[in-house]
């Protein structure tokens, strides 16, 4: 019985030998070489990377535009997700960050009331909240002022920054017309717009060249060749 177990394991074992070797064989023997692309290609699935690429925006939508619409109300809702860290009362208290009553237009880091604030934006002293400025600001704290001590991430949409703009813009003592502060946002400059006033200066230039140019002399009047004979011109119908 024992004989029979012996020759099940050895016929198990040789097996399993045999099934290694081949294995081995095998991929000495066949190597396959990976294409360099599918061949099968999926629509749009290589489109699909450049067009998310291309969505990604540069930076904050210009707030111009949005601020003739822009409402303070709407602004206020906004704004009540920063009242643990701000007021914007006048006479206000400082908390984490500094009262905002009246910042619209002022001094970047000018006093407030004795707060501290960071290196960030003490180092844009001389500055002021402008309309681009609050904007920058509002969209990325930490792009406009790398490490500033404000760990609030943003406010992506556009709309929502030109409210809270409105907001501020009513939390002063003069309030400014909201168009008269879409005048101050500095439009963006189209492509080419700068190159054609030189081109346009060159080709009025042409003219001022040429007339700066003194004219040609006219040509001396022919002198009358005198007669062969006797040196009288000869009269008329002769």
């Amino acid at each position: 019985m024992s004989f029979e177990v012996n020759k099940i394991v050895a016929a198990v074992l040789v097996a399993l030998m045999l099934a290694m070797v081949s294995g081995i064989l095998a991929d000495k023997l066949v190597q396959p070489k990976m294409l360099e692309k599918p061949v099968y290609a999926v629509a749009g699935a290589a489109a699909e990377k450049p067009a998310a690429q291309a969505a990604a925006p540069a930076g904050p939508e210009p707030i111009a535009p949005l601020l003739a619409s822009a409402s303070a109300d709407a602004g206020k809702q906004v704004a009540g997700k920063c009242t643990q860290c701000h007021t914007f009362e006048k006479g206000g208290p400082n908390r984490i960050g500094p009262n905002l009553y009246g910042v619209v237009g002022d001094e970047i880091a000018h006093d407030r009331s004795g707060y501290a604030f960071s290196s960030a934006l003490t180092g844009k002293k001389g500055e002021s909240w402008t309309v681009d400025n609050l904007n920058d600001w509002l969209f990325k704290p930490q792009d406009f002022a790398k490490g500033t001590k404000m760990t609030f991430v943003g406010l992506p949409k556009a709309k929502d920054r030109a409210d809270i703009i409105a907001f501020l813009n009513s939390m002063s003592d003069s309030p400014k017309p909201l168009a008269s502060l879409a005048g101050t946002a500095a439009p963006a400059a189209k492509p080419g717009e700068a190159a054609a006033p030189a081109g346009q200066a060159a080709q009025s230039a042409a003219p001022a060249a040429q007339s700066s140019q003194p004219a040609a002399p006219a040509a001396p009047p022919a002198q009358t060749a005198p007669a062969a004979s006797s040196g009288q011109a000869a009269p008329a119908g002769k």
